[in-house]
C-alpha cells in the first residue's frame, strides 16, 4: 500500500529524514519507535504532504504521494492524528471530525459521522460541545475519530497515548486494536510501544532520521 524509499527531508536547513525507507503492507499494525527528535512526526508530516521530501519516493498504491497536494489524502482514506490533536478550539467536537470530510467532494458528512459514532459512541454525547472545553483526553478521542473519518484505509496515529490517563489510554488502545482483521492499515509512532508491542505485526525503529534497526516481525 505505502512504500516510503529512502525519503530526505530537510526542515530549516537540518537534515530531519536521512535516507530512511519503511513498507507497509496492507491491513498491518506496525509500530515506528524513536526517540523524540528521532524523526517520527517529520516522516508522518511528509507523508500527510505537509513536508516535501528532497530524495526519495513516497509511493500509494504505486503513485507517487509526493506529487500530490495535501487535502488530496482524504479522498485516498489517508487519516492522520497528531501528537497535539491539532483540533480548532472554537468549534464542536462534531465540526471538528468533519475537517477533513469537508475538503473531499467524494466524502459524504453523514455516513463518515455515523462510522464514528459506531466506534467511537461516547463522542455523540459531546457533539455539540467546543474543543475548548473538553479534557486532554478527550480531546485524543475527538481526533482520533477525525482520523477514522476519513482514514478508511491508512490511519498514521502520532504518540496517540501520550498524556492520556490510564482509563483513556485504554479506550484508546481498544479502539485502535479492535480495527484489527478489518483491512485497515495503521502506523502508531511511539517513544515507546510498552503494550501495545504485543499488538503490532510489524516494528521499526528510527533513530536521527533513518532505519536504525532491521524491520522486523512483531511475535
Amino acid at each position: 500500500m505505502l512504500t516510503i524509499d529512502s525519503v530526505h527531508v530537510t526542515i530549516q536547513s537540518v537534515q530531519a529524514l536521512r535516507g530512511f525507507s519503511l513498507e507497509v503492507p496492507v491491513g498491518q499494525m506496525v509500530g515506528l519507535v524513536g526517540r523524540n527528535g528521532a524523526g517520527k512526526t517529520t516522516l508522518l508530516r511528509t507523508v500527510m504532504g505537509h513536508l516535501k521530501p528532497t530524495q526519495g519516493r513516497l509511493l500509494w498504491d504505486g503513485k507517487d504521494l509526493a506529487t500530490m497536494p495535501p487535502h488530496a489524502r482524504a479522498a485516498l482514506g489517508i487519516g492522520y492524528m497528531p501528537e497535539d490533536r491539532g483540533l480548532v478550539p472554537e468549534l464542536t467536537v462534531e465540526e471538528n471530525i468533519l475537517i477533513p470530510v469537508w475538503v473531499s467532494s467524494s466524502l459524504q458528512p453523514q455516513a463518515c459521522l455515523e462510522m464514528v459514532y459506531r466506534v467511537l459512541p461516547e463522542l455523540k454525547d459531546m457533539k455539540d460541545r467546543r474543543a475548548l472545553l473538553l479534557s486532554g483526553g478527550q480531546q485524543k478521542l475527538v481526533a482520533l475519530a477525525r482520523a477514522l473519518a476519513v482514514g478508511t484505509r491508512l490511519l498514521l496515529l502520532d504518540e496517540p497515548f501520550e498524556g492520556v490517563a490510564p482509563a483513556l489510554s485504554q479506550r484508546l488502545s481498544d479502539v485502535i486494536f479492535g480495527l484489527r482483521g478489518k483491512d485497515m492499515t495503521v502506523v502508531i509512532a511511539q517513544s515507546e510501544l510498552n503494550h501495545a508491542a504485543s499488538m503490532l505485526d510489524q516494528e521499526v525503529v528510527i533513530e536521527r532520521g533513518s532505519n536504525a534497526a532491521p524491520r522486523r516481525a512483531v511475535a
